[in-house]
């Protein structure tokens, strides 16, 4: 049940669903990453950047941007039993030349997965759907905490304030995204194939804009948790952007193609750059 995101063009499947709106056809969309992205991200991977460095309290992987100048920073956050480095792949496919991005590890470890990582323990007969008192789960406690902290002091690091600063996160990633993302001044929350995993506080304000991707089939995060968190985001006023599309749990091109889109034309302001140190 691990999330994991292939780290090669090869096994990208191309799948695009129209929705009505004009995006660029992914199949064309992939060749141009791949000719123009991949090999200046190829020459940074072999070179110090990116590395794994302790950023306060959780371990991180980060990738500088590659213009000198920071419009952004873009934090992912992986799923339950993955581990940083299963997002840290992406990076080489989204054409964000001015974002640095941060990839962190959970702080718990995983107890089937040797190299995994969790952000909490998953009881016997989850549904993925809201529960009144998961909140208080002791692994959750400790992970919002930690994940929380860590942000905050975020800015020190990057020199980038959280205004500045997009969470995403996928699946369970997607479910902490939420969990801590709606309660910072941050730019944006991006939830991939995420869930809801507790009540939203009623008292929320300045909810960050929030764009949601899911697949109609999705087996392990199914289509209702999907809904179920939507609809309690726009019932506390946040402003939500919902794709659907005709894939399981996982991340397809069209995907990146939609992040990409969200964080250039939605209209959020990203402030000035702030230069790469």
């Amino acid at each position: 049940m691990a999330d994991a995101i292939s780290n090669s063009t090869s096994k990208l499947r191309l799948l695009y669903q129209g929705d009505g709106k004009n995006h660029e056809n992914p199949a064309d969309w992939l060749k141009k990453i791949k000719q123009n992205l991949l090999p200046q991200i190829r020459v940074q991977f072999l070179q110090p950047t990116p590395k794994s460095r302790v950023f306060m309290s959780l371990q991180a992987i980060s990738i500088p941007p590659r213009c000198g100048l920071t419009q952004g920073v873009l934090v992912a956050l992986h799923g339950w039993g993955a581990n940083n480095q299963d997002l840290a792949s992406l990076a080489a496919y989204l054409d964000l030349p001015d974002y640095w991005f941060v990839f962190p590890n959970a702080p718990i470890s995983h107890p089937y997965a040797p190299a995994g990582r969790m952000w909490y323990g998953l009881p016997l007969g989850y549904t993925f759907q809201t529960q009144p008192n998961f909140a208080q789960q002791p692994d959750l406690v400790t992970s919002r905490q930690a994940l929380t902290q860590w942000l905050t002091q975020l800015p020190s690091t990057t020199g980038v304030p959280l205004s500045q600063t997009v969470l995403a996160g996928f699946s369970q990633g997607g479910a902490m995204t939420l969990e801590v993302g709606t309660s910072l001044p941050l730019a944006a929350l991006m939830v991939l194939s995420g869930y809801l995993h507790a009540p939203l506080p009623l008292n929320l304000s300045a909810i960050p804009p929030v764009l949601m991707v899911h697949g109609r089939q999705d087996a392990v995060v199914p289509l209702v948790a999907a809904h179920q968190a939507r609809d309690s985001l726009l019932k506390v006023g946040a402003t939500v952007e919902y794709y659907e599309y005709e894939m399981g749990h996982e991340i397809q091109p069209i995907v990146l193609q939609i992040m990409q889109s969200f964080l250039r034309d939605k209209g959020f302001p990203l402030g000035a750059a702030v230069e790469s140190t």
